[in-house]
C-alpha cells in the first residue's frame, strides 16, 4: 500500500541522494543500490538490476530515470513524481546558484582541490556497488561471455546503446536457439540523430523545444548531451564555447544528474525564465519514459524471451559501468595522492559494507583537499 510514510521516505533519501551523489550516474546508481537494495530492501538486487536494464534501453539521463523507477515502485504515481524532483531539485538549485554568480564575475569558483579526492573515492564506491549486482547477473557460461565482449566493445568506444540492444539481441538468439525457435517480428529500435540546426532565436519556446527534443533522443553520458548541447547552441550562436566549457565544469563539481549543466546554460542564455524552461524540457522526457516503461519491466520478466533479452542487457550494464570505472580511473588515478584515496575507498568499500557512501565521498573529498596541501 502506497501511504503517506512511503511518500516521506521517497523525499527523505532522494533529496538525500541530490545532494550527496557526485561522480555521473554509475556513482549515483550504486548509491542507490546500496540505499534500496541493501539497506532499506525495498527492491530485490534481481529487480534492481531489471531496472537499470530498462533504463538503457531508454534515452535521458539513467540516474535520473532509476530514481523515478524506483519511486514509482514505492510510491506508485506520487512517488515517481516525488523522486524525481527531489533527486534532481538539489543539483537544478545548486547549478543555478552558480549561473548567478557567474553572470556577475565571469567564472566558476574554484573548487578543484575537493574534487580532487571526490573521483577517486567514487570509483571505488562503483566497484563496491556493482560486485554484487556482477554476481547476481552474470547466471550462465553465455552471460559471461556477452559482458566480455560487451567490456572489450565499451573499452574501444563503441556506441552504449548499440551494446546494450546487441548484448539484448544476442541473448534473444542464444535462447530462442535452445528452445529451437525462431524469432520473428523482432524489429531493432529505430536510432534517432540531432540534424543540424540553422540560426535560431533565444526564445524560452525555442530552448524548451531544444531541450524537449534533446531529452527524448539522447543515449549516453553527459559527456554525449555536451557534444549535442555543442551542435544545437555553440553553433547556432546561442552559447559561446567557452560557457559550454564552464557549464561541463559546473556539472562536474555538483551533486546529481549532470544534465543539470542544462540549468547554467538557459540561465546564460535568457536569465532565470530561461534556466527554469530548459530544465523542464531536459526532464520531463525522462518522467514520461518510465511512467511509460515501467508497468512492462515485470512483463518481460515473465516472458521466457524477453527474459533473456532483459538478462543480457543487464551484463551489459554491468560491463558497461566497469569499462566507465577504468575510464574514470585512467584519467583520476595518477599520482600517489590519489592512489592512497582509490584504495582506502576501496577497503572501506569492501571490507566495510554497511558504511554509507556519501560518508566516503566526503571523506575522500576532505583528504583530498588535504593531501593537496602537502
Amino acid at each position: 500500500m502506497k501511504t503517506k510514510s512511503n511518500l516521506r521516505d521517497i523525499a527523505k533519501l532522494f533529496l538525500k541522494l541530490g545532494v550527496v551523489a557526485f561522480g555521473g550516474p554509475a556513482a549515483h546508481i550504486a548509491m542507490m543500490q546500496e540505499e534500496v537494495v541493501t539497506k532499506r530492501k525495498w527492491l530485490t538486487e534481481q529487480h534492481f538490476l531489471d531496472l537499470i536494464g530498462a533504463t538503457n534501453l531508454i534515452p535521458g539521463p539513467n540516474s535520473t530515470e532509476m530514481a523515478i523507477h524506483i519511486g514509482f515502485e514505492k510510491g506508485g504515481w506520487n512517488g515517481l513524481i516525488i523522486a524525481g524532483l527531489c533527486f534532481i531539485m538539489p543539483a537544478v538549485l545548486i547549478t543555478g546558484v552558480f549561473a548567478w554568480l557567474y553572470s556577475l564575475y565571469g567564472q566558476v569558483p574554484a573548487v578543484q582541490p575537493f574534487v580532487y579526492g571526490i573521483k577517486p573515492a567514487i570509483i571505488a564506491i562503483i566497484l563496491g556497488a556493482v560486485f554484487p549486482l556482477a554476481k547476481k547477473s552474470l547466471k550462465t557460461p553465455e552471460l559471461v561471455i556477452i559482458g566480455i565482449l560487451v567490456l572489450v566493445c565499451s573499452l574501444l568506444r563503441f556506441n552504449e546503446i548499440y551494446l546494450m540492444f546487441g548484448a539484448g539481441l544476442v541473448g534473444l538468439l542464444l535462447t530462442s536457439i535452445k528452445r529451437n525457435k525462431n524469432i520473428n517480428g523482432f524489429l531493432p529500435f529505430p536510432f534517432l540523430q540531432i540534424s543540424d540546426t540553422t540560426a535560431i532565436s533565444a526564445t524560452n519556446l525555442n530552448l524548451f523545444l531544444i531541450f524537449l527534443k534533446i531529452g527524448a533522443i539522447l543515449y549516453g553520458s553527459g559527456y554525449v548531451l555536451f557534444a549535442f548541447l555543442d551542435t544545437e547552441l555553440v553553433s547556432t550562436g546561442l552559447l559561446s564555447r567557452q560557457q559550454l566549457i564552464d557549464a561541463i565544469a559546473v556539472g562536474q563539481i555538483t551533486p546529481g544528474p549532470v544534465f543539470s549543466s542544462v540549468t547554467f546554460i538557459g540561465y546564460q542564455i535568457n536569465g532565470l525564465s530561461g534556466a527554469i524552461v530548459s530544465t523542464i524540457g531536459i526532464f520531463l522526457p525522462s518522467f514520461l519514459f518510465v511512467a511509460l516503461l515501467n508497468p512492462f519491466v515485470k512483463m518481460m520478466r515473465n516472458s521466457k524471451l524477453f527474459s533473456a533479452f532483459l538478462d543480457a542487457v543487464n551484463v551489459a550494464s554491468v560491463a558497461i559501468i566497469v569499462s566507465i570505472c577504468f575510464s574514470m580511473g585512467r584519467e583520476t588515478i595518477t599520482d600517489w595522492r590519489t592512489i592512497t584515496i582509490a584504495v582506502l575507498s576501496i577497503v572501506l568499500c569492501f571490507g566495510y559494507r554497511k558504511i554509507n557512501s556519501s560518508l566516503i565521498v566526503l571523506g575522500g573529498s576532505l583528504l583530498g583537499y588535504i593531501l593537496t596541501l602537502i
